[in-house]
Formats: structure tokens, sequence, C-alpha cells
């Protein structure tokens, strides 16, 4: 049993980790495989009483995706995780699993699009009722919540607006009404956000990103509590749902490193934000753990660090000078997916219903890797003087088109 004096760094490291069971290896291997052999009959009987966390057919998982079950619970204090080939199939089967027809879901107007469409289409298409709500409507929740409400979802902060949740009032809030919180816990990683201890239900991770950490798996997976626990794994294994051992062993690897990692995207990401913030050519930084306002007194009560994604709102610009800007950047790579230890670029455009974003400039999504800060910054300043440039150039060619 963890000792209770475990601190987060130890957990990384030690979590799901028996080496005594295979000769001493240090890391659990990849074990691949589909049929199990038994000694006997008896013993394969035996074998079907526990379903989950033993070995018994490859579908329910191996030793590989065992010890990263193990290590996620732990690492985000839950009473066990269920794994998915990806971050919208966690999403997806966690609300499958938990909803019906003639439910009723809540969603946070600032959720990942791909969840968004999930929900506005085939939960819907499934009879249940969805309706997205405000970020910052902590406790207010309650009065959104309806006799068939089953699951508050939230994801913290927000995805492309950056708004942090108060997960302690929403959860006060429907704790009477017997109304669910998952949380997807992607941008901070249970190494600095545990949304659980806040009174959430179950948090979802999009491995994929910063656990697995060097953009080279797809893999999702659930943390729950008791109470939810049974429901989503016997969803995800009447629906054949499962996470390969190679995907399982790569997340491993990465869980090790997370906190070594996230330390250094944090550090590096206060340093640019800081520096973009003096840029005359950006109006704004979305980042949590910059600036003031709530989503910052939110992210100081609840989490303990920033991870390395954020926003930059740019000053009025032309859509092919922001393309231009973009295109001139030589370190921030174009491509979808963050977590990595690669620093990315992508024009964003949130999509809202509920709340509508008010932007004067053009959105960006950075995600800001293990580079030297230094050398990014540098390579941002030269991108944003390209941009300043083509912007001037054609103010010039309007001027010189009316006169």
């Amino acid at each position: 049993m963890r000792s209770p004096k475990r601190k987060r760094d130890t957990t990384l490291v030690q979590a799901g980790r028996h080496p005594s069971e295979f000769g001493g290896v240090v890391n659990t291997p990849v074990v691949r495989a589909s049929t199990v052999l038994y000694p006997d009959l008896a013993s394969y009987e035996r074998s079907r009483a526990r379903k989950f966390g033993a070995l018994r057919y490859g579908r329910y998982g191996t030793q590989t995706a065992f010890a990263f079950e193990e290590a996620m619970a732990e690492c985000e204090s839950g009473d066990g995780a269920v794994l998915y080939p990806s971050g919208l199939s966690a999403i997806a089967g966690v609300l499958k699993s938990m909803l019906g027809h003639g439910d009723h879901l809540l969603v946070v107007d600032t959720v990942y699009a791909p969840a968004r469409a999930f929900c506005e289409n085939e939960l819907r298409r499934c009879g249940i009722d969805v309706t997205f709500y405000d970020p910052a409507i902590g406790s207010s929740i309650g009065e959104l919540i309806r006799p068939r409400t089953r699951v508050v979802y939230c994801e913290s902060p927000g995805s492309l607006t950056f708004e942090v949740q108060d997960i302690p009032a929403l959860a006060a809030a429907c704790k009477s009404r017997d109304v669910a919180i998952v949380v997807d816990n992607t941008w901070a990683t249970p190494f600095f956000h545990q949304p659980l201890k806040l009174g959430a239900h179950v948090a979802i991770h999009a491995a994929t990103k910063y656990i697995v950490g060097h953009s080279d798996a797809m893999l999702g997976v659930a943390v729950a509590r008791n109470s939810h626990l049974p429901q989503i794994r016997n969803w995800a294994a009447e629906h054949g749902v499962l996470a390969g051992p190679d995907e399982c062993w790569l997340a491993l690897r990465g869980l090790r490193s997370l906190g070594a990692r996230l330390r250094q995207h944090q550090e590096t990401a206060k340093l640019v934000v800081a520096d973009l913030r003096e840029h005359p050519a950006v109006r704004r930084v979305l980042y949590p753990a910059s600036g003031s306002g709530g989503s910052n007194k939110l992210w100081r009560r609840d989490f303990s660090g920033a991870s390395g994604l954020l926003g930059m709102e740019l000053m009025e610009a032309e859509s092919d000078t922001v393309r231009t800007f973009i295109d001139s950047l030589d370190l921030f790579g174009i491509g979808s997916s963050w977590g990595g230890f690669e620093s990315l670029v992508l024009p964003s455009n949130p999509v809202r219903t509920a709340t509508q974003p008010h932007w004067t400039g053009p959105l960006l999504r950075l995600h800001i890797g293990l580079e030297d800060p230094d050398d990014l910054i540098n390579d941002l300043h030269r991108g944003l003087d390209v941009l300043r440039a083509a912007n001037s150039q054609m103010e010039r060619e309007r001027n010189v088109q009316d006169r």
C-alpha cells in the first residue's frame, strides 16, 4: 500500500512498478497477448471470477495495461482507472457509460471541440439533452440542474481560452442532487491538479499529451471514484474498448519523467508569456498562471503549477499576415495536439453557444516545448516583426488604392 507520506515526484517514479514480478526488471515489460493458457479447466474457471485487473484474455488488458492503470489511479488519488485508445475515446466512453436516453448533461462552453461535436451529435441522437454553460458559473450551476441531470462535464482550464473552473463550488452545488462531476484534466495532469480531491468523481486525460510526452502514441485514461468506476469499466469491456500494450508502455515511460518535463514547460512558458505581454503586436496572453482575474485566483487556489499550453491574441491583423507570421516561425511546428517536447503553433477559433468570446484580433494557440526560452522568444519576435511589416505593407497598399 502507498505510504501517505509519499510525495508526487516519488509517486511518478514508483507507482505501478513491481520489479520483483519480472525478475528484477525496472520497467514493466510490454506484454502482448490475446490468448492466455491455463494448466487445467479449474484454473480457467477460477480466472473468470475476477474480470478486471487480472490476466485472463487480451481484451481485458495485460500486465502492461494493469501497471499503467495502477499508476494513474495512484497519481490522481482515485480508486481505479480505465484505458482507451485516445483521449476523445475516453471522453465518449465515460459519458456514454454514465448517461442514458432521457438524461440531461451540462457541458462547459469552453470544451474541447471534438468533445462538443460528440455531445451535440452522438449524445443528442441517443436522446440525451445537452446544455452548455458559462465556465465562470460556479455554484450557480445549481440553477441549471434538472431532475434528469446526471453529469456536469468540466474542462479546466478551458480549451483555447483557458478559463479555470471552480470545481469545489460545482461539486458542492451538485452533491445533494446526486449529479456527477467529470473533469478533463489533460492541461495540468495529476502532477499539477487533482480534481478528485476537490470533489469531482471522474478525471479524464488525453494521455497522448503530457503523460506520453513524446508525440508518439495515442492513449486516453479515466480515473474514477468507486461510485462510478464499475459502470465505466463495464461499458468499456462491453464495447470492446481497450488500449494497446505498446501505448501503455510508452505512457509509463513518459510518466516517470512527467514532473521534470512539466517544470521546464512551466518555467519556459512563464518567461515567454512575460515577454509576449510587453510586445506591441500582442493584445493579450491567455495563461491562467499569469495575470489577474478570476481564473488566476482559482488557479492559485487549486493548482500547484501550470503547463506549457497557452493562447495569444494578436493586435488586429489580416488573415494573410497571420499566416505569414505562422509560416515564418522556425522553432514552432504547425501541427495538432500538444504536450510533447516540441513547441507548436496553430490559429484557433473558439466555438461557443452559451457564451460568445470577444476577440478583437486573431487568436493563436501556442505550446511551449522544452527548447531554450531565449531561442523561442527570439523566434516569436522574428515572426511578430514579419507580421508587423506585412500589416504595414497592406495598410500602405490600401491607402494607395483609396487615393
